[in-house]
C-alpha cells in the first residue's frame, strides 16, 4: 500500500481543512483524477490523485484539519504517472491542463520533489528556455494575475515558486489580496463546522483565520487615525439609497482628495493614485467576514451600483463570489450601522490607505436659527493612514463627502 501524504500547496501554509471528498475507500481511481476539496486561509483547490488505483484508506472527514505533510489517502497502486517517478532534477511530463483556479496535474508525494514547468524567458518562443518550479496553485494564480513565471525569482526552496512571490511581483494590492480575502471562495455546499461546546477551545479556520492575518498585516503596517462626524439627511428626499448614495459621496471625496484613493507601500515608501475608485464593501456572513468590491464608484449610474452590491452580497453570503470581485480595491467601506453602532475606529488594510464607516441612523436635536429641530443623522467615521495621508487631505475629504451625501438627491 501506498501512502499520499497533503502536500505543500506553494502556500506557505502548514495545513488545510478538509471540505469534501469526490472518492470512498474501494473507488478505482486515475492519475490526475480530483480526489478532495481542502481549504486553507488563502483558497479552496482540488487535490488530484497523483496514483492510478484503488482507494484503500481516507484519512480525515469534512471539516478536519490535515497537517502538511500528514498522511491524506492510501493507494493500492496500479500505476505511478510518470512524472511522480521523474528524478527532481528533470522536467516532468505533464499533460497540458487549465489551470483556472484549481490545482491540476500530478502533484509530488514528498517534500523532496518539486513541480518543474518550463517556461520561456523573455516570453520569446526562440529564446533560452529555464526551469521554474512552481505548484500547480501557484501556476494558476499567476495566469489568473498575468505574472509571468519565467520572470520571479523564487523564494522558496531550491528556487520554488510561492504565493507571495507571485503576489509581489504583480503588485501591492495583490500581496494583500494573497494574505486576505482574494482566494477566500469556498465551495457553496461546504459543511459547516459543528459548534464549539462552550469553553472549549477553538481553532480559527477560513474566513476568521484570514481575517486574522488582514488584522495581523495592518496593525504592523498602518499607522491608523480616524476622524469622526455626522452627515445631516433632513433635505433627502424620499426613496433615497443610503449604500449607492454614500459610495457616490466616496467618490466625491476621492476628487476632492485623491491622495486616499491609492495604494502606498511602505517598503519601497512609495504612493500610487488610482484613477478608479474601487470600493471594497464589508459583508458579514455566518463563516466570517468578505469583502467584495464595487467597481468604478464614480462612474456608475446608482441603478447600476445597486444591482451590483445585491449581486455581491447575495455571492459573499452565499460563498460564490469570484476572486476578480475579491481584489483591487482602492478603498474601503463598512456599514456596520445596519446592525448597532454609532462610531468606531475601522482598520485600514494595506495597500489601501482609507475606509470609511458609516453608524447607526438616528433622529438627532439640532440647534437652529430661532429654536431646534430633529434631523435624520448618519455618523462618520473616516480611518486613513497617516504615513502617507496628512490630517489635512483626510478632513477636506471629510468635508467634500458631506457635501455630497447632504444633497437633497
Amino acid at each position: 500500500m501506498t501512502t499520499f501524504n497533503l502536500p505543500d500547496l506553494g502556500e506557505g501554509l502548514a495545513e488545510a481543512e478538509i471540505v469534501r471528498w469526490h472518492v470512498k475507500t474501494g473507488d478505482q481511481v486515475k492519475v490526475d483524477q480530483p480526489m478532495v476539496a481542502v481549504e486553507t486561509a488563502k483558497a479552496v483547490v482540488e487535490v488530484p490523485s497523483p496514483y492510478s488505483g484503488v482507494i484503500r484508506i481516507l484519512h480525515g472527514e469534512p471539516g478536519d484539519m490535515i497537517a502538511t505533510g500528514a498522511p491524506l489517502v492510501e493507494f493500492d497502486v496500479v500505476a505511478a504517472p510518470a512524472s511522480a517517478r521523474a528524478a527532481p532534477a528533470k522536467p516532468a511530463e505533464r499533460p497540458a491542463a487549465d489551470d483556472s483556479g484549481t490545482v491540476v496535474g500530478s502533484m509530488p508525494t514528498t517534500n523532496e520533489e518539486e513541480f518543474i514547468e518550463t517556461a520561456v524567458a523573455g516570453g520569446s518562443s526562440g529564446a533560452p528556455r529555464e526551469r521554474v518550479r512552481a505548484a500547480p496553485a501557484v501556476r494558476a494564480l499567476a495566469k489568473r494575475l498575468g505574472v509571468d513565471l519565467a520572470r520571479v525569482a523564487g523564494s522558496g526552496r531550491g528556487g520554488l515558486i510561492t504565493v507571495d512571490d507571485v503576489m509581489t511581483t504583480s503588485g501591492p494590492t495583490a500581496l494583500h489580496t494573497a494574505a486576505t480575502v482574494t482566494a477566500l471562495k469556498a465551495a457553496p455546499n461546504s459543511p459547516r463546522a459543528a459548534p464549539v461546546a462552550a469553553g472549549e477551545p477553538e481553532k480559527l479556520r477560513g474566513l476568521r483565520r484570514a481575517m486574522a492575518q488582514s488584522m495581523s498585516l495592518a496593525r504592523d503596517n498602518v499607522m491608523n487615525c480616524t476622524l469622526f462626524d455626522d452627515a445631516d439627511l433632513h433635505h433627502w428626499g424620499k426613496g433615497q439609497d443610503f449604500t449607492t448614495r454614500l459610495l457616490r459621496a466616496i467618490a466625491a471625496g476621492c476628487r476632492a482628495e485623491p491622495g486616499l484613493n491609492a495604494w502606498f507601500d511602505g517598503a519601497a515608501q512609495s504612493r500610487r493614485l488610482l484613477a478608479q475608485v474601487d470600493v471594497a464593501v464589508a459583508v458579514d456572513t455566518p463563516d466570517g467576514l468578505l469583502v467584495p468590491v464595487i467597481r468604478d464608484v464614480g462612474g456608475r449610474a446608482p441603478e447600476e451600483l445597486r444591482r451590483d452590491v445585491d449581486r455581491l452580497k447575495r455571492t459573499a453570503r452565499d460563498r460564490t463570489v469570484a476572486p476578480e470581485d475579491l481584489r483591487d480595491f482602492s478603498f474601503m467601506l463598512s456599514n456596520f450601522g445596519m446592525i448597532a453602532g454609532r462610531y468606531a475606529t475601522p482598520v485600514v488594510v494595506p495597500p489601501a490607505v482609507a475606509i470609511l464607516a458609516a453608524g447607526r441612523l438616528s433622529h438627532d436635536v439640532i440647534a437652529v436659527m430661532g429654536g431646534i429641530e430633529a434631523h435624520l443623522r448618519m455618523p462618520l467615521s473616516l480611518t486613513f493612514d497617516h504615513r502617507c495621508v496628512t490630517g489635512g487631505e483626510a478632513a477636506r475629504f471629510l468635508a467634500a463627502l458631506l457635501r455630497d451625501i447632504e444633497r437633497d438627491s
